[in-house]
């Protein structure tokens, strides 16, 4: 019976093999017209919801620019001096994050601080591009031109302006940062420099943490880590000067805003699951326990190629803790990483891994395209969406691990 299923997926294979240079031309065509279309609705209506709108445009709707908002008010009070963690339930960022935040947020009022934003998130977004372009391999202009819209056609990306939420800021930053760590020549002014990156995207740790295993075992030196140790420190507690309590207090109220965080779940991963079924002192030990396992893993593939690193944690970056629905631009990675094993197609005929991954791809786009099923359809086909999209994240990771397990030796491009 397996030989029979093999022979079988075998020629199905050839079939697709000698069907896709035919056909892959127009396939990326209508693919590109369609990106094109939902980028420009998707990006228009979220960037109107950036700069302009308050109220929410139909009943289930955020409200525009709601969590810029929120953020603005806590990096203001936070120098102002006031105790914000016993303040608002929505404060739960550390204080070396409100540190990193106020020039972008400390020093404007409201509106103003959604103009700035929005620029500076054009620039991310540019810079993204950019890095995924060069990194995916793509050489033909409708290749550069469909990854190139991978990322300005998924819902998280809208959601993420529309809410001016961070991830769209500090991803670029912080893939930047880890690809750095690849230069051969390195000197004080470089570890700086590379300091400095890494630094920005812990603004939101919950993203950030579990790249660091990353940082920690590819360079194969200390230096790097140490100065990210110890900037971060001190960013902290310049942050905690402001504050009437004292560091351990102001870290202790801190810790409390993340377990009700914790409790509360968010959407589609470790807390929420937990929580639904009834576990939830369980959350913060079930997420070390993930991270320390993702450690591990780390470590032991440390020698593999970086990309297939990168897909792997930002899947479980995803997964680990607390996230909402923007947060799925951490999915751009794994994407990418995709794009990569099947451009660079197999050695032998019978490898059928580029395959698998363009299948994997073309379904990861699918169930990442704007305006996403969470709040466009309604119960139970939002149920279904959501628990497709899941299994779709959970099938990409294991194929992931399974070709990190044979991989080849670390090489970028």
């Amino acid at each position: 019976m397996k030989k029979y299923f093999k022979s079988y997926f075998d020629k199905k294979i050839s079939v697709l093999r000698e069907w896709w240079p035919r056909w892959s031309s127009k396939i990326l065509g209508v693919a590109v017209v369609m990106m094109v279309f939902i980028a420009l609705v998707w990006l228009g209506y979220q960037s109107w919801r950036l700069l302009l709108a308050s109220p929410p445009i139909w009943p289930s709707s955020p409200v525009g620019a709601v969590d810029l908002n929120l953020r603005q008010n806590e990096v203001q009070r936070w120098f102002a001096g006031l105790p914000i963690y016993h303040e608002s339930k929505n404060a739960n960022y550390p204080p070396a994050s409100y540190v990193i935040l106020w020039p972008l947020l400390g020093w404007l009022g409201f509106m103003p601080a959604r103009w700035l934003w929005a620029i500076t998130t054009v620039v991310a977004l540019y810079w993204l591009i950019h890095l995924i372009l060069r990194e995916s391999g793509a050489n033909t202009p409708f290749e550069r031109l469909f990854v190139t819209l991978m990322p300005l056609s998924m819902y998280a990306t809208g959601a993420t302006i529309g809410n001016g939420q961070l991830i769209d800021h500090l991803l670029p930053v912080l893939i930047a940062g880890i690809l750095f760590l690849q230069q051969k020549q390195w000197g004080w002014k470089t570890d700086l420099l590379n300091t400095t990156l890494l630094l920005g995207p812990l603004v939101k740790p919950s993203i950030t943490i579990p790249f660091f295993w990353i940082i920690l075992f590819i360079p194969k030196r200390l230096r790097p880590v140490l100065l990210v140790s110890i900037g971060y420190g001190a960013l902290t507690l310049f942050g905690a000067s402001f504050q009437e309590s004292g560091l351990v207090s102001i870290l202790h109220d801190w810790v409390k805003q993340i377990k009700a965080l914790s409790i509360y779940g968010g959407h589609t991963n470790l807390h929420s699951w937990l929580s639904y079924l009834g576990f939830k002192e369980w959350n913060l030990p079930a997420s070390a326990i993930v991270l320390g396992l993702l450690g591990l893993w780390t470590y032991r593939n440390r020698q593999k190629e970086l990309w297939l690193l990168l897909g792997v944690t930002a899947i479980v970056a995803r997964l680990w803790t607390y996230h909402l629905w923007y947060d799925d631009l951490l999915m751009i990675l794994p994407m990418v990483t995709l794009f990569r094993i099947a451009k660079r197609g197999t050695p032998t005929p019978t490898d059928r891994r580029d395959v698998f991954a363009s299948i994997l791809l073309f379904i990861m786009i699918l169930a990442n395209l704007a305006p996403g099923g969470r709040y466009l359809l309604p119960p139970p086909w939002k149920n279904y969406y959501i628990t497709g999209q899941v299994l779709v994240w959970i099938v990409t990771l294991t194929f992931l691990i399974n070709q990190t397990r044979k991989g080849r030796e670390i090489k970028n491009g």
